[in-house]
């Protein structure tokens, strides 16, 4: 029952964090300016681009170029690096003043909130950001529009060890349709033992015309001596659902 509410939860915050939309987007709210990426606009980062990372995939949210990108507003994701399996860059928006957005690959840079396999990094040092408390605080907010485009903004950083969760989803309206607002919350991880034949991590993969996204959600921890499998390809995981219409397919992992 447990793996099964904590699949459910884990498609339903996949399916969001992987929404693209099909057109570019100007900003519709004041203080959110956060559109996600276009799949189909992508090039190859040579070392002079963002923080002089080299062979980088970049994917940028709407145009093909830095000039294209809107301008952040404040604490808005400049930049979503992906560390899952081969990294990538996706590029949200511009710093204003022509400030750079961090590129890199390390979460120690002053700008990165982690989430995961993902970095989130932000045009103000995150020092600024106050601390969230378990449970009542939201760390971050997502919409998601009518025509699939979305927009992140962040209001405090999780504790160290702690993992995001949705508490709130609010419907609003628009010319073009209803679109929805999530609210994340933060929950320290799981400190329960997994139970012999009980998943102790769930994958969810979704299939894009580039690359795969991937969303772990880590369900218990493994006996000692034991180690659960933090990739969907190792061993001692096992597929699960297929989601065709959202090209999506789930795995659990078990301790080995």
């Amino acid at each position: 029952m447990l793996a099964q509410l904590s699949c459910d939860l884990l498609l339903t915050v996949s399916t969001l964090v992987l929404l693209a939309p099909e057109h570019g987007h100007t900003s519709r709210l004041p203080a959110l300016e956060l559109p996600w990426q276009q799949e189909d606009h992508q090039q190859v980062l040579s070392s002079s681009s963002l923080d002089q990372i080299p062979a980088y995939k970049v994917f940028y949210q709407t145009g093909k170029s830095e000039e294209d990108l809107p301008v952040c507003s404040p604490w808005s994701v400049c930049n979503k690096v992906d560390t899952y399996d081969t990294p990538r860059v996706e590029r949200q928006c511009r710093c204003p003043s022509g400030q750079t957005c961090s590129a890199s690959l390390t979460s120690s840079d002053g700008h990165t909130i982690t989430d995961k396999n993902r970095q989130f990094k932000l045009c103000e040092p995150i020092k600024k950001l106050p601390k969230c408390r378990y449970f009542r605080d939201v760390t971050w907010t997502f919409i998601t529009y009518p025509d699939n485009v979305t927009q992140q903004i962040m209001h405090c950083a999780c504790p160290k060890n702690s993992v995001a969760y949705i508490i709130k989803r609010h419907a609003f309206q628009t010319e073009q349709g209803l679109g929805f607002q999530y609210s994340f919350a933060c929950s320290p991880q799981s400190r329960l033992r997994c139970q012999r034949k009980e998943p102790c991590r769930l994958f969810t993969v979704k299939k894009r015309p580039q690359f795969e996204e991937v969303n772990t959600n880590t369900l218990c921890q493994c006996p000692h001596g034991h180690r659960c499998p933090r990739h969907h390809m190792d061993p001692g995981v096992i597929p699960g659902k297929t989601y065709t219409e959202d090209s999506i397919r789930t795995y659990s992992g078990y301790c080995m």
